[in-house]
């Protein structure tokens, strides 16, 4: 049996690393790559990290924080890569397969695609053709509207679809991956969207990564006795240093079929 996974996320916000809620208040955090280097010594299983910037700079016009300036999403997704020692999947700001290629070459093993997914299906299969359908994850941004829950174009521009007859589309374009986010529920911190993470889930073959809502272990317990394949989070693991670690130990120590936590002396770090 496959084994669930906890998927840590990372947004970043030119050249910031970000807590979001409701995908309009942000709060920095920080550089580009301390929360990576934590992550990688607390050995997670994976990464995503999305790069949900506005605007195409990423200097964070500081001299003080111990890194190079950076100009590009490729220079930054480099020296990540450099740092992170598990599989990293990388979203935002891909319109071309030249794009793909460039965060591919610079160490990302997955990318995700949300707005060009949606003006364009068939660059799902276009690259899934390229680069093989487990390299491409498809970001589904989800809020309710009048009792029905609507796909969002990057998060922002409401369409008319259903997240389930879209996540069986991006299912026939190619896609190999689904990455579920629940607007109403993100940063909120007061659980998933259950309902919403089962009707998809249920009616696609393909992995289901649930993201939006984590407050507390007990809110991961409940996505993985869905059909969801991961839980993914994102602001709790800013909460302290060893949260990622508790994380698991917290489902492992309940039975979840999950990958043993590794406390940090028997981590990647001293490998």
């Amino acid at each position: 049996m496959l084994k669930k996974r906890v998927i840590p996320v990372i947004l970043l916000r030119n050249g910031v690393i970000v807590q979001s809620k409701g995908f309009k208040r942000y709060q920095n955090l920080g550089s580009p790559t301390a929360a990576v280097e934590r992550l990688s010594n607390w050995a997670a299983d994976e990464l995503i990290y999305l790069d949900i910037s506005p605007y195409s700079f990423y200097d964070l016009r500081r001299d003080d924080l111990n890194h190079p300036a950076f100009n590009s999403i490729i220079e930054i997704i480099n020296l990540v890569s450099r740092k992170c020692f598990m599989p990293l999947t990388v979203g935002g700001g891909i319109r071309n397969i030249e794009d793909v290629y460039q965060r591919l070459k610079s160490g990302a093993d997955k990318i995700t695609l949300n707005t060009r997914a949606i003006e364009e299906p068939d660059f799902i299969t276009e690259c899934a053709k390229e680069f093989g359908t487990q390299c491409i994850v498809i970001s589904i941004d989800v809020k309710r509207i009048d009792n029905k829950w609507r796909v969002y174009k990057g998060g922002k521009i409401l369409t008319d679809m259903s997240p389930v007859s879209w996540a069986r589309t991006v299912q026939d374009y190619g896609a190999g991956e689904i990455l579920l986010n629940s607007i109403d529920k993100d940063g909120l911190g007061a659980g998933y969207d259950l309902e919403l993470i089962n009707k998809v889930s249920e009616n696609i073959s393909i992995p289901v990564i649930a993201m939006g809502g984590a407050g507390k272990w007990q809110h991961l317990e409940e996505v993985l006795n869905t059909k969801a394949s991961a839980a993914a989070l994102a602001n709790i693991l800013h909460h302290s240093e060893n949260s990622l670690y508790n994380a698991k130990k917290y489902l492992y120590d309940r039975g979840y079929n999950i990958r043993k936590p590794l406390p940090l002396s028997k981590s990647r770090k001293n490998l």
